[in-house]
């Protein structure tokens, strides 16, 4: 693979020993796909890519995606693959968990095994797929959402074997107030799957139980889950106030208002993931598409429906939601960071998520729209610049 020189007016550096990242001038040099060194100011006279004006910015990794441009991650086919992994780029991602939402156990485990079956042939350039993220079918019937409760069950020691088997199994998102929620919390995180609190009526007291039996994370915070009062604080208050949990946020500004997300950001910082939960009906026009088997309606206006007025999924980009952080109030590099550095780290991928050497050489040009305007995956342009 040849070499990557990117020179930025302005790009988000981890500078050599610290914690934070800032905005600078600078640069960043590709070998194999591989980031090899990153530095400030401009190299005089060095030929590559000159990006003036936006940020550079690490690749987007978003750990929620029920689907994308047409297609329903749990049941698409080849070509559906093909399609979301090539065209996540547009929106800067970079790499993803496409997300399977309730379901028989059984059927979860089909779609497990077709997904390990058609990633081998999934073609270069593509989005990274990063495991899987089982959004139920462990859930409460009290907080389902736009989940089928007729499929909904406890977590038992057989089921969590069935899923685990394939080893594609990334992120599971349960109610830690199930029977046997305790334990499959503790199988799951010996079997290096991140586990996070979702669709859940727990109190903070069971969620706290939930983070000592090694949950790290909550689903879409204030969606589908007890919230934040006084007297009985719930999932939501636990999430905010609880540093070993990392709240997920859908910032489409309709699944959570501008001064609850600034709330979230002020209470839980350098813990929030940026997630899309993005809907088969995401990048496409108005009209009816899927999301786990059923129906949903996509109007011109917000986000997909069920037939019931249920919020099922959204139609966000996850650029978009950096760009909604930022005209919230929220400084541009803690928005990205809530893109790349965190959830990355969440699951163990320290090589993803920054810019910095060692680390792959995923890279996304946000404009001053704070929209994708370029994307590099292994140093390759896939999307944008001279791609185009």
């Amino acid at each position: 693979m040849a070499s990557l020189l990117i020179t930025a007016s302005s790009m988000i550096a981890s500078p050599e020993g610290a914690s934070t990242r800032v905005l600078t001038p600078g640069y960043v040099r590709v070998e194999d796909g591989v980031i090899t060194e990153v530095g400030e100011g401009r190299p005089a006279g060095a030929p590559g890519v000159d990006l003036d004006g936006g940020i550079l910015a690490p690749g987007l990794v978003d750990l929620q995606v029920n689907g994308f441009f047409g297609y329903d991650m749990a049941d698409v086919d080849e070509t559906g693959w093909h399609t979301v992994t090539r065209r996540l780029p547009e929106t800067g991602v970079t790499a993803f968990l496409p997300t399977f939402i309730t379901a028989p156990v059984r059927e979860h485990a089909e779609a497990l095994r077709r997904t390990r079956d058609l990633l081998p042939g999934l073609p270069d350039g593509g989005s990274r797929v990063l495991g899987v993220h089982l959004e139920g079918p462990f859930l409460s019937e009290k907080r389902k959402g736009a989940h089928n409760a007729v499929h909904l069950t406890d977590p038992t020691p057989e089921a969590i074997a069935t899923l685990l088997e394939t080893g594609l199994v990334t992120l599971v998102t349960l109610a830690p107030e199930r029977d046997g929620a305790l334990d499959a919390i503790r199988t799951l995180t010996e079997n290096g799957v991140l586990v996070s609190v979702g669709h859940s009526d727990a109190t903070a007291d069971q969620v706290s139980a939930a983070a000592d039996a090694g949950a790290r994370k909550v689903t879409h915070i204030f969606n589908a889950q007890s919230g934040v009062h006084h007297r009985t604080p719930g999932v939501a208050t636990q999430a905010l106030t609880d540093p070993r949990l990392s709240p997920g946020l859908i910032l489409d500004l309709h699944h959570v208002t501008a001064p609850a997300a600034r709330l979230v950001f002020m209470s839980a910082p350098g813990r929030v993931v940026l997630v899309t939960d993005a809907a088969s009906s995401a990048g496409m026009p108005p009209g009816t598409y899927d999301l786990g088997g059923e129906p949903i309606e996509m109007p011109a206006e917000g986000p997909p429906l069920r037939a019931d007025g249920t919020i099922a999924g959204s139609g966000l980009r996850l650029d978009e939601a950096i760009a909604n952080a930022i005209a919230i109030g929220i400084d541009p590099v803690t928005a990205i960071d809530a893109a790349t550095r965190v959830p990355a780290g969440l699951i163990g991928r320290t090589d993803l998520g920054r810019i910095a050497p060692g680390a792959k050489a995923d890279l996304v040009w946000l404009g001053p729209d704070h929209r994708a305007h370029a994307t590099w995956i292994a140093g390759e342009n896939v999307f944008g610049g001279d791609h185009d």
